[in-house]
């Protein structure tokens, strides 16, 4: 049996070559695209297209679409999370979240994550697969048609990859996931309104940095030197901090972005006087910014949040030494929906 081919997957004019090999008008790419963005998930609903064209694509091309397991909405604010299962049964963790600019979705990009960060929940159930560039578009896409049901007029306008997964790790399909989004055919999402997290992996900073997208890099930092990062980070003991800064630097010097180093502030860890202090020594003098992270615990972990005293404390020891620091506004705490809590598992959605 020949294999279908992954449609959502392709660029318009990728499609509109496979069309045309198979002696269908290329402008038919658009109209198929047109009704993908429209929620629509099944050839055969796509009813300005003759039947007998319905039916050649659908034997010849496969459409992503996967099943809304639950949706948990915070009693705190607006966020909500998703809970979807895949094609093949898996189960990713996806994250609507309100701002005055907007409604922003943190997205996975993966189904569990090898990257083994100890403050994480989503590292628990460990690496199944990489999603594929559908699949990340699809958790949009899913979402837009849920609120679309209370709200005609809802549209996302940024992005987040920093849901399940390490972006970078997966990193072929995510870059041609940045593209298809900002396509003015699809979602059309400015690569400016689009936020990539990574732990750290050196090569792929350098390579993401080469490609002239203007997204903004958010790197889990949150520690100030290889000890303490060690013990709380595997990757730095193959990336420490002595290779990651360079290229950091790189990636700001190359793109004219600025990076934001991610921070969570742990009790007794991570928040002391001498982490701030090395902190500012390792990140002053170039353009960058620290959000600092209130840490959300999880059942895997023992880590805890310092007081919002400490937390301010903290950050202001950082601005008098120079820095741009900033808090995170923490939105979806009580569903479980807030950095590092997000999990694959179903069963677990629960806030």
């Amino acid at each position: 049996m020949t294999q279908k081919t992954e449609i959502l997957s392709l660029f318009p004019e990728e499609l509109r070559d496979l069309l045309q090999e198979r002696g269908i008008a290329g402008y038919r790419a658009g109209q198929i695209y047109a009704w993908f963005y429209r929620g629509i998930r099944s050839f055969e609903e796509m009813t300005d297209l003759p039947r007998d064209l319905r039916s050649r694509l659908d034997a010849d091309f496969t459409i992503e679409s996967f099943r809304e397991e639950a949706c948990v909405a915070s009693r705190l604010d607006e966020t909500r999370k998703y809970l979807f299962t895949l094609s093949d049964g898996e189960y990713v963790e996806s994250v609507l979240l309100s701002y005055k600019h907007g409604y922003s979705v943190c997205l996975s990009t993966q189904a569990g994550c090898r990257m083994g960060c100890r403050f994480c929940a989503s590292t628990g159930a460990g690496f199944s697969r990489n999603l594929r560039p559908s699949e990340i578009l699809e958790q949009i896409a899913a979402i837009t048609r849920e609120r679309r049901r209370e709200d005609p007029s809802f549209r996302v306008s940024h992005v987040v990859l920093m849901g399940i997964g390490e972006p970078l790790d997966n990193y072929e399909n995510v870059l041609r996931f940045l593209k298809l989004v900002n396509r003015k055919e699809g979602f059309g999402i400015s690569f400016r309104n689009i936020s990539l997290s990574t732990c750290g992996l050196v090569p792929r900073i350098r390579d993401l940095a080469k490609e002239d997208l203007p997204v903004t890099l958010s790197v889990s930092l949150h520690a100030p030197n290889d000890a303490l990062r060690d013990s709380m980070m595997p990757v730095n003991k193959r990336y420490p901090l002595e290779e990651l800064i360079p290229a950091c630097r790189d990636y700001t010097r190359k793109t004219g972005r600025r990076i934001s180093f991610e921070y969570a502030l742990i009790h007794g860890v991570n928040d002391t006087d001498r982490c701030a202090g090395e902190l500012i020594a390792l990140l002053s003098g170039w353009m960058n910014h620290v959000n600092l992270i209130p840490v959300n615990e999880t059942d895997e972990t023992a880590y805890h949040a310092g007081t919002r005293k400490e937390l301010l404390a903290f950050q202001s020891k950082l601005e008098r030494g120079g820095l741009n620091a900033t808090i995170r506004r923490t939105l979806g705490a009580d569903i479980a929906a807030a950095c590092g809590q997000l999990r694959r598992k179903k069963g677990t959605e629960k806030g």
